[in-house]
């Protein structure tokens, strides 16, 4: 059912707080919790859990639940495998709603100290007919069962489940990439299936916002600019795979790498974004400029920002690339040219490349914000 037929505006602000989740730097584990907790609380649920099924669809390699305490799940025990009710749902991937479980001619009984549960409401997790396991709700609160609009909520955050879960294995698979037609078979996977499918959820969301009050709307917005960013993030990865490595790892790798080692002294780990061809467009020379540059900007963090957070921004388009790091800290006073060796270094590298070099406000109106820019014919 799509979400312009959902006019209770709590659980569309519910649903869309579980999606914001799908595109953020949160573990898929996490992920997947705060999307059976939205689950639970859109459809009026007592119990939910969800189950990810093995490399080969056969039983549950995981199974994250919500409502049965950690006391509670001790006493109960071994987590379910996949039987009963949970095993038919693997077998016949498609919604199942039940006002009594027990009276199902599948029903498997609960172990001893398990809490009683009546109504049942259970929706795959698919992406192009390959299904990653299911969602399962338990116990309608107000309700002797579920209702079809509850089904239509599960099945769009199963799909959100879905396209994280997906982009998960992929995202793990690109790691361990070796043979350039896994490379080819993986940017294929990324386009077809994790994109399109981003796609179309920002366009449910999009249309959604005409029926909602004005703080909800605005949180479409958000919701629709974060996936886009996401697209774009994966769209990066895509020219990354189709890019024949010339540089070893490759200017990606390099910059990941650069960022991994800075978080040493950090404290964290920065976000990072990167778009466009960087590795198949930006020469050796301007590569060099600016893996020192990146470093000497985390450096300065590291040293004299005190922050919590920071993001590195490379990207390529119109023969130019852009790169940025941000924090959050205590901001630095002037220009590249009177704060210190680092930035006056920065500044000096970015001009011998005919680019540029400045110094801007950082994350959330706190901070600093170094940009570099310089043409990439430079380089030639």
């Amino acid at each position: 059912m799509p979400l312009d037929k959902v006019d209770d505006p709590r659980r569309l602000r519910q649903l869309i707080g579980a999606l914001l989740t799908v595109g953020s730097d949160l573990s898929l584990p996490v992920v997947l919790r705060h999307i059976v907790e939205a689950a639970v609380a859109v459809v009026d649920a007592r119990y939910g859990a969800l189950g990810v099924l093995d490399e080969d669809g056969h039983g549950l390699a995981e199974f994250i639940h919500v409502g049965i305490g950690p006391d509670d799940a001790r006493i109960i025990g071994h987590l379910p495998e996949g039987h009963g009710i949970l095993g038919l749902l693997i077998l016949e991937p498609k919604p199942l709603r039940l006002a009594d479980l027990s009276t199902h001619p599948d029903s498997y009984g609960f172990p001893p100290n398990h809490p009683p549960m009546r109504s049942f409401l259970g929706v795959p997790i698919t992406i192009r007919s390959r299904v990653y396991g299911n969602l399962y709700l338990t116990e309608k609160r107000g309700a002797a069962e579920f209702a079809e609009e509850d089904e239509s909520l599960a099945l769009v955050l199963a799909q959100a489940a879905a396209i994280a879960i997906d982009n998960a294995r992929l995202l793990e698979k690109v790691r361990d990439l070796g043979q350039a037609h896994d490379r080819e078979r993986i940017a294929a996977d990324l386009h077809d299936r994790v994109i399109q499918h981003l796609f179309a959820t920002g366009l449910a969301l999009e249309a959604t916002v005409r029926l909602v009050p004005a703080e909800a709307a605005e949180r479409l917005h958000a919701a629709v600019e974060d996936l886009d960013q996401t697209i774009r993030e994966i769209r990066s990865t895509i020219f990354a795979l189709q890019t024949p490595k010339g540089r070893g790892r490759g200017l990606r790798g390099e910059i990941l790498a650069l960022v991994v080692e800075a978080s040493a002294s950090l404290g964290f780990e920065p976000r990072v974004h990167l778009e466009g061809p960087i590795d198949a467009a930006v020469p050796e020379r301007i590569a060099s400029d600016l893996l020192a540059t990146l470093s000497e900007a985390l450096s300065n963090v590291a040293r004299h920002a005190v922050a919590s957070r920071a993001e590195v921004h490379a990207s390529v388009a119109d023969g130019r690339l852009l790169a940025e790091v941000a924090d959050d800290g205590k901001g630095v006073p002037g220009d590249p040219g009177t704060g210190g060796n680092g930035l006056v270094n920065m500044a000096r590298r970015a001009e011998a490349l005919g680019g540029s070099c400045s110094l801007g406000g950082g994350l959330g109106g706190r901070g600093t914000k170094v940009t570099w820019q310089v043409p990439l014919g430079a380089g030639d």
